[in-house]
């Protein structure tokens, strides 16, 4: 009998369990897409709850959140302390990544074309027209380059990877920093548009003597072409997890204003030039208390189970010290 009693709790317990499963809603950063689907595809086996997020773009996802409309938002753009102020966020860093510069150049294998920054900016500037360029062919010296033109790509959304890779291009450029400057959009002198990381991935693999920018795990998965890049030191580095680690290294998190750092073109000879973090919004006195402590639940989750996922696709889990300050700001400025 008392068997029979422990099968009908049980049996309650896992209803009620399912029936306050939620999904959360997010929105937002493509560069973070494939390491928040693969979290919310383990979350959901183990815990029942679902992460419903649209790939939209930073831009995109900063204007939801902005009007309540999602649960959290996600930009690699990150919002000054001033701004998340007005508009009642907190904001925190969830995992970090790096851009890559992606070709499609026949013969050319990937990591074996080395750009500067100041190259790479002359080509988004339409200042080099040509892949066999004297610019390029100086970098190149080994490396038989087409006369053909360049199909330049880039995006035509509101998006953190092009606002990192334009920081990128002022730091290295001082004519792109006059004539362009950066931000999740620009006034792009040259090229086609194309959205999200995905968009450009694609468009990439489809066109010839084309060169473009994504997250590094949309050229891994996409197995695109990826440059090499010479950084901030003067050498010659190559996309991995140990030249993103590098510049992540760098990140003095206890002293930036709601976490507010950018991490292009960071100091060290093994640094990743266009290393970036992707960070979370959401309101202070969120609209619904319930979702926001299942999102933050979720964070959580991502934070102490997450990071050998997280190195699988080549993203940079968090370091610890600094989810213990994110979850002490949870429990400061957070209502639920």
């Amino acid at each position: 009998m008392n068997f029979f009693k422990a099968i009908v709790a049980a049996g309650l317990v896992a209803a009620s369990t399912s029936a306050f499963a939620a999904d959360i809603t997010g929105a937002g950063a493509t560069f973070p897409f494939p390491i928040y689907s693969k979290w919310a595809d383990t979350y959901k086996k183990e815990t029942g709850n679902g992460l419903n997020y649209q790939s939209i773009g930073s831009g995109a996802g900063i204007k939801q959140i902005q009007a309540k409309t999602v649960t959290f938002g996600a930009t690699d753009a990150p919002l000054k302390a001033e701004q998340l102020e007005k508009d009642g966020l907190v904001q925190w860093p969830q995992v970090m990544g790096a851009i890559v510069p992606v070709v499609n150049l026949e013969g050319i294998k990937p990591g074996e074309l080395v750009f500067d920054g100041e190259t790479l900016a002359d080509i988004y500037l339409g200042k080099i027209t040509k892949w066999d360029d004297a610019a390029i062919a100086k970098l190149n010296p080994k490396l038989k380059l087409p006369s053909d033109a360049i199909t330049v790509v880039r995006r035509s959304d509101g998006s953190g990877t092009t606002f990192n890779f334009t920081d990128y291009l002022s730091k290295a450029s001082a004519d792109w920093k006059t004539k362009v400057g950066s931000g999740t959009a620009v006034e792009w002198p040259a090229g086609v548009g194309a959205k999200g990381n995905e968009g450009v991935a694609g468009n990439i693999s489809q066109t010839k003597n084309s060169i473009g920018y994504v997250e590094y795990a949309y050229a891994k998965q996409n197995k695109l072409t990826y440059t090499g890049l010479i950084n901030k030191a003067g050498k010659t580095v190559q996309p991995t997890v140990a030249a993103f680690q590098a510049a992540a290294a760098n990140a003095d998190w206890a002293k930036a204003p709601g976490y507010y750092l950018i991490l292009t073109d960071q100091p060290g000879e093994a640094s990743w030039p266009i290393t970036a973090a992707t960070f979370i919004l959401m309101h202070k006195e969120p609209v619904d208390k319930a979702a926001s402590a299942e999102a933050i639940k979720f964070f959580k989750w991502a934070f102490e189970k997450g990071g050998k996922a997280a190195e699988e696709l080549d993203y940079i889990p968090i370091p610890e010290p600094v989810v213990k300050l994110i979850e002490k700001t949870w429990s400061a400025d957070i209502k639920s």
